[in-house]
């Protein structure tokens, strides 16, 4: 009976000191489990805060602009922004807007001796307004990267003439012209779209053949959901001084080319046919699109101040041997003397730099939509 008690109290003390042990785990596992989450709803400090966003996308890095007269702060990622107004109290909810299209009830940052703070909440939801927007770009079809071709340079000056500008003689060159409008549009590009390729043919006073030139836009790698776009800029000439304005041109629709290679698909000649004269209908549907949407920017800058002489179809090189919507735009003519004023001036070459530019991000806009 002793002993049956005591093989009982023995029993009794380890199941004891199982439960205590179990108590034990379950305790550490509690605390190694709530520690970290606990610290997740910390609040961030700014720097956290934008650390926390670019880990998001490899091709966007996170900025952040700050009114302190409005207490309006904005955070960028690529094209998408997240737009709060800051809290005047720790605890004040009020809205996120994001892309100007979603509205977000949440935590508001604040200010916290001197500094701004980031609620958690308000970074989750920013985050995931951020993620759900990159995942939507990756699967849309997008315009990934524009191409500038500055025509002539080096020994080619393209069109040139002698002009009286400014109470003296001046020597116009249409390879000038053309870089200097070329790099002013590659910075507005630039900065509107950080995270495309803005490619320039050339970026100096260098000699290009045209099947350089089409060789290197052909030979951007491209995914199979993005595009190229290829804007080739010139000024014009012509025997008439009073011939002036500028014009847009595209491939004509009756050209034919090969725009499918054919090392990349496995399909019978007639498919291959087939399949090639369909894209080629789209991409000169695309180039006439660009070229709408050039032309309209530059008849929007400049009114009548400069005529316009509309949109043109001839099969230039550069277009017809480019794999991807493609337009010649003339600035005006060096052998007018109004024009020549209006392209030698640094006003006048970013009023055009500003009209292709906001060309371009219209066909974009109306492209991805």
């Amino acid at each position: 009976m002793r002993l049956l008690q005591s093989n009982k109290k023995t029993t009794e003390g380890h199941r004891g000191k199982g439960i205590r042990k179990l108590c034990y785990l379950l305790f550490f596992t509690f605390y190694l489990l709530i520690v970290p989450c606990s610290l997740l709803f910390a609040n961030l400090s700014l720097d956290e805060t934008l650390n926390e966003l670019s880990q998001l996308s490899q091709n966007a890095n996170a900025q952040f602009r700050w009114d302190p007269l409005l207490q309006d702060g904005v955070f960028h990622m690529g094209e998408h922004q997240g737009v709060f107004s800051a809290a005047s109290r720790k605890g004040q909810t009020g809205y996120l807007l994001f892309n100007n299209r979603e509205l977000f009830t949440v935590p508001l940052p604040y200010n916290e001796n001197g500094s701004l703070v980031f609620p958690q909440d308000f970074v989750a939801t920013l985050k995931n307004a951020f993620t759900r927007s990159f995942a939507h770009d990756a699967s849309r079809f997008r315009i990934s990267t524009i191409i500038i071709d500055p025509g002539h340079g080096g020994r080619d000056p393209g069109a040139v003439s002698r002009q009286m500008i400014n109470g003296r003689t001046v020597q116009v060159m249409e390879k000038d012209i053309v870089l200097r409008t070329g790099l002013l549009l590659r910075d507005l590009l630039t900065r509107s779209f950080p995270d495309r390729n803005i490619m320039m043919t050339r970026e100096t006073d260098v000699f290009l053949s045209l099947e350089q030139r089409s060789d290197m836009a052909n030979a951007v790698p491209v995914r199979d959901n993005e595009a190229v776009i290829f804007v080739s800029i010139h000024a014009n000439s012509a025997f008439n001084t009073n011939a002036r304005g500028f014009e847009v041109w595209h491939i004509t629709e009756n050209h034919r080319r090969t725009l499918i290679d054919p090392s990349r698909h496995n399909y019978s000649p007639d498919i291959m046919a087939i399949l090639n004269a369909m894209l080629e209908a789209e991409v000169t549907t695309e180039s006439i699109m660009l070229a709408n949407s050039i032309l309209g920017g530059l008849e929007h800058e400049f009114g009548d101040s400069l005529p316009s002489r509309g949109r043109m179809a001839r099969d230039w090189f550069v277009v017809r041997n480019s794999r991807m919507p493609a337009v010649l735009v003339e600035l005006g003519f060096v052998s007018n003397q109004q024009d020549a004023i209006l392209m030698t001036c640094e006003i006048g070459l970013q009023r055009f730099a500003r009209a292709l530019y906001n060309g371009i991000r219209n066909f974009i806009d109306i492209f991805e939509r």
